[in-house]
């Protein structure tokens, strides 16, 4: 990972990660649930703190911290587990419409890839910025927030399930910044 990639022992950041080839994965709610759980556990268990979230169809934003100085592993991790976890779901799911194209994609990413893999699901990169200031964090909250409605999918951040915009939001977020 570049030196450019990598976070640091202190600090907020604001970190993007997508689907390869931007497939839209997580339009099925038997895949969002995966990621949630999994990111649960990192709350719990790796002391991921999130401050921010949207879950789009294709990728994640997050603003979020850890505590223990480990964000990019803890990110890797993340990836790691819920990569092979959502594959299996895709694999095993007799009600996936898409299943043999996302797995072929998935499949053909993977031998594209400098690493070789079978099926390859996120990009490599995690994109972490560091945010430095107040204003940087409020805008960056406000583009999190935006994502959905930019996107068209609702009229008003607070209506899209998958983000910190809604009081009914499935990630459990940490204390405010």
């Amino acid at each position: 990972m570049s030196e450019k990639y990598k976070t640091h022992s202190d600090g907020i950041y604001f970190v993007s990660f997508s689907v390869a080839g931007w497939i839209d994965v997580f339009v099925r709610r038997k895949y969002q649930e995966i990621l949630v759980e999994s990111i649960a556990y990192c709350q719990k268990h790796k002391n991921l703190k999130i401050y921010c979230y949207v879950i789009m169809p294709s990728h994640v934003h997050f603003i979020t911290y850890s505590e223990n100085g480990e964000l990019s592993n803890t990110l890797r991790d993340l990836k790691a587990f819920t990569a092979k976890a959502l594959i299996k779901a895709i694999e095993e799911n007799p009600q996936e419409s898409r299943k043999e194209w996302m797995l072929n994609k998935f499949e053909y990413y993977g031998s594209i890839s400098s690493q070789k893999q079978k099926f390859q699901f996120w990009k490599h990169d995690n994109h972490p910025f560091f945010l430095y200031s107040p204003e940087m964090i409020k805008q960056k909250v406000d583009y999190i927030h935006d994502n959905p409605v930019e996107a068209g999918f609702v009229n008003f951040a607070q209506e899209w399930r998958m983000s910190s915009a809604n009081e009914q939001s499935p990630i459990k977020l940490s204390e405010r910044i």
